[in-house]
């Protein structure tokens, strides 16, 4: 089985090749640790990659959309069929994703996993598991063997990518009424209530918001999701989406290729990936704080550190794409500056110990 093989593949980072790259770091002419966190990318980076002076080439966003049964319960004012009218914008250039990914000179993969809707516009990846999941104020989002296939669907569309050059990857979303799933894995991993755990998503009004939290408390109780085991919370109160964007995460992983997780919905699908296999949080770097109510509990649960706070809650992996910049500025620290005997410049810390 594919998920299985791709989760065993998973390895530790390659600690020497850390430590290399921390050593050439500490050569550069600049004081030891004065670039932050760009300096805690790309040790990272080496050891993801193996390569103690990693290089970013080709770069490509990955988003997974499918729509989800519960919408029926009114947890999203906005309509369904939203869905699948706006993957061709995604591919066009003209949505949020399409002018970021753009403008870090990344491609946009859109991959229709679960969409209710026939989506037939040229360039959408057709690999839909089923038309929407089901509606989990009611019983389970999927069954289990449709969980795996969609976990799957993502490991193959990532080693695709991967094979055509990526070297750095992003996840993105797009699901009508997806926030509601993703608060509803968050509680089940996190021990969390309803209300910890529910924001506003896409134009939610307080009526609407009130709702959600009674589904999701409902979901939780129908579905009985065991927090120990990935594969049972992702099937119980997941979506397909959510299971592809997983699987992209464990398939770059399998890989040694980085990948960028984005805002609320990607992140619910990274606490599946590491509920899966645990090492697979060594291989992401959150791009963002989303001002999404219970993002910080995932990031809190996955301890990771977001690189950039700008209030963004759109989704699409539009946060991922803009801190792609980042990481790539990381690595070309190691690769243009100098270091202080290149340079011929005196070393700070000899030159502060011979005074």
């Amino acid at each position: 089985m594919l998920l299985k093989k791709t989760i065993g593949e998973i390895r530790d980072l390659d600690q020497e090749a850390m430590n290399q790259a921390q050593k050439r770091l500490d050569s550069l002419i600049k004081p030891p640790g004065s670039l932050g966190v760009l300096e805690d990318i790309v040790v990272r980076l080496a050891g993801i990659t193996g390569d103690p002076r990693p290089v970013i080439g080709d770069k490509a966003v990955i988003i997974m959309a499918g729509d989800h049964g519960v919408v029926e319960e009114g947890v999203s004012v906005a309509p369904q069929e939203i869905t699948a009218q706006m993957l061709p914008a995604f591919l066009t250039g003209v949505a949020g994703i399409g002018v970021l990914a753009k403008h870090a000179g990344a491609r946009v993969v859109v991959v229709d996993v679960g969409v209710v809707s026939p989506v037939d516009f040229p360039g959408v990846l057709q690999r839909k598991v089923r038309a929407g999941a089901g509606n989990i104020a009611k019983g389970p989002a999927l069954s289990v063997a449709e969980a795996v296939r969609a976990l799957e669907v993502g490991i193959e569309v990532a080693v695709e990518e991967i094979e055509r050059g990526a070297s750095l990857l992003a996840v993105g979303d797009m699901g009508i009424g997806n926030t509601t799933p993703s608060s509803a894995i968050l509680a089940a991993f996190g021990g969390y209530s309803a209300e910890d755990v529910t924001g506003r998503g896409t134009l939610v009004n307080d009526q609407v918001m009130k709702t959600k939290r009674e589904v999701i408390a409902r979901a939780l109780a129908i579905n009985k999701p065991d927090p120990k085991d990935g594969l049972d919370v992702l099937s119980k109160v997941g979506g397909l989406e959510i299971a592809g964007l997983a699987g992209v995460i464990l398939g770059a992983a399998a890989r040694r290729v980085p990948v960028l997780i984005d805002g609320f919905i990607t992140t619910a699908a990274a606490l599946v990936a590491c509920k899966l296999q645990p090492k697979a949080r060594d291989y992401m770097f959150a791009s963002h704080l989303s001002g999404e109510q219970g993002h910080r509990l995932m990031l809190d649960l996955l301890q990771l550190v977001p690189l950039i706070h700008l209030n963004m809650r759109l989704g699409e992996g539009t946060g991922a794409a803009l801190t792609m910049h980042l990481v790539e500025a990381s690595t070309k620290i190691l690769h243009e500056m100098a270091s202080f005997d290149e340079a011929g410049v005196s070393d700070l810390e000899e030159d502060k110990i011979l005074k």
